[in-house]
């Protein structure tokens, strides 16, 4: 099934069952898709990366509005936020562990001969290519450098 076909059928679930977070957050993963799937000005469906990329995007979007809101001192504005995210969490490949995360990069390290900060830019377009989907570009960097030094 799609993506686009998943989200139709957790509308439609959201709807019955008068959930207005799930509703507010299915509805805005829909936008983004036909709005990125016009962009290329073509009929065809986008690519699951493409789609994947533009799930992790809303989330770290909603995350990131709910890290200013608790900032600020709004949880009552932050909490919405974070359960938007959860919601669209749930439509993204399941998420590798910072360990499991570690052990792929070593492994691209050994496998390259790359050494020193000098290679981690080489090492990033490695990693981030082989972790797409599996792994935020955040936890990718920080165990980068982490492997690197």
């Amino acid at each position: 099934m799609s993506l686009q076909n998943e989200i139709m059928e957790g509308i439609k679930t959201a709807m019955r069952a008068k959930d207005t977070v799930a509703l507010e957050s299915l509805r805005a993963v829909k936008s983004a898709l036909l709005l990125a799937q016009t962009e290329t000005g073509a009929k065809e469906e986008i690519s699951q990366e493409e789609e994947i990329k533009l799930l992790q995007r809303l989330v770290k979007q909603r995350k990131d509005s709910a890290n200013i809101y608790i900032e600020q001192g709004r949880q009552d504005l932050a909490d919405p936020e974070l359960e938007q995210a959860a919601i669209i969490e749930k439509f993204l490949p399941a998420q590798l562990t910072e360990e499991e995360v570690e052990a792929i990069i070593k492994k691209i390290i050994a496998d390259n001969s790359f050494a020193g900060m000098g290679d981690m830019g080489k090492v990033m377009a490695i990693a981030s290519k082989e972790l797409a989907g599996s792994a935020d570009g955040k936890t990718i960097s920080t165990v980068v450098k982490k492997s690197l030094t």
